[in-house]
């Protein structure tokens, strides 16, 4: 039997590979992180590609594919830190929408490209003490920090008792402030809430779970993707860089630090795939592996883009390479949604190991 993936995952990832390596370079990136434009001609062409409606289903003007084929695409996202709204848009609003049977007209409106949603989820995984989002019934209050894509047309906002609410951009008292964080390839930001309106989308727990593991497992398949780039870089490099006369790629030290990140890499992309296949067809084991899978590659992914780092040397510190790109974009997958310990905690609670 033969595990991988199927002729058209692979075209799927083709494609887009093909596309970021076009319209993504480097260079790029660079303008969105330094001059703060909106990367609208990126989101385009993926809306082209389709991306936004990856897991909305045919009926609802979506592609119907599965949460595996997006965690390829996620993969080829976090290879090229590629700037787009793909954790809040693509996947965390679609499965809170889809679940809870709620706002068709907004899963429509993101499958066609025409709605961006943000993602609030930091207060209901750890609130700061007295800290956190309440609602009434009808509006939010309190504040809500590290919002992915806070200038969305829409936020999707976990209060702290678990409720998913749908904010919109221009509701009546919210505030927004961008933060400043090391991951400049995302927009982050803080939101205030003074008696907001809200629209409740659900307050089951079993639907936010599932929405914060869908989140978790692009996550690490975006982590998955940039520690192999960083690999790929690294690798590149030590065959061209030269010291006493020879490609350090020669030398015993550096080679065990090329092979040792790649076999402690390969390994995490089965696990992603399982993961991604097990938020569709493994339901009673999803939950578990998507807390494992956020957790490992959030420390194999801190490792390698450590050692690639080192691989370089003293180009690695500087921003001629980049490489500081994507060893930020793993540092900050590492905490978004949960940290690795927290996360461990978790998955110790659901197999009952702990109270």
């Amino acid at each position: 039997m033969e595990f991988g993936l199927s002729e058209e995952q692979i075209l799927l990832q083709d494609s887009v590979n093909r596309f970021l390596s076009d319209q993504v370079p480097l260079d790029r990136v660079r303008k969105f992180a330094e001059e703060k434009d909106a990367g609208d001609d990126i989101w385009q062409g993926l809306v082209e590609l389709g991306i936004p409606g990856l897991i909305i289903p045919e009926a609802s003007g979506g592609v119907g594919l599965g949460k595996l084929d997006a965690a390829v695409v996620s993969e080829c996202l976090g290879y090229h830190v590629t700037p787009a709204p793909f954790i809040g848009t693509v996947i965390m609003a679609p499965v809170a929408l889809i679940e809870s049977g709620k706002r068709e007209d907004l899963l429509r409106a993101i499958a066609a490209g025409e709605s961006k949603v943000g993602v609030a989820f930091g207060e209901s995984i750890g609130a700061r003490a007295d800290a956190g989002i309440e609602f009434d019934g009808s509006k939010l209050t309190g504040k809500a920090l590290f919002v992915l894509d806070y200038l969305a047309d829409f936020v999707l906002v976990a209060t702290n008792d678990k409720k998913l609410l749908l904010v919109s951009s221009d509701a009546d008292g919210l505030d927004k402030r961008e933060l400043t964080t090391v991951e400049r390839t995302r927009r982050t930001g803080e939101l205030v809430f003074n008696n907001t309106p809200a629209e409740l989308i659900s307050e089951d727990l079993e639907v936010y779970l599932k929405v914060l593991d869908a989140g978790r497992v692009m996550l690490a398949a975006d982590t998955l993707g940039a520690a192999q780039n960083m690999i790929d870089q690294s690798v590149a490099y030590a065959k061209v860089r030269e010291q006493f006369n020879r490609p350090i790629g020669s030398f015993q030290a550096v080679k065990h630090m090329c092979a040792e990140m790649v076999a402690n890499l390969e390994p995490c992309r089965a696990l992603v795939w399982y993961a991604g296949y097990a938020l569709d067809e493994v339901p009673e084991e999803a939950r578990l592996t998507a807390c494992h899978t956020k957790a490992h590659l959030s420390e194999v992914g801190k490792a390698v883009s450590k050692t690639a780092t080192e691989v370089h040397g003293g180009m690695g510190f500087t921003d001629l390479l980049g490489l500081h790109y994507w060893f930020k974009r793993i540092g900050f997958n590492r905490q978004i949604l949960g940290a690795p310990e927290l996360i461990r905690e978790e998955a110790a609670r659901v197999q009952n190991l702990v109270t």
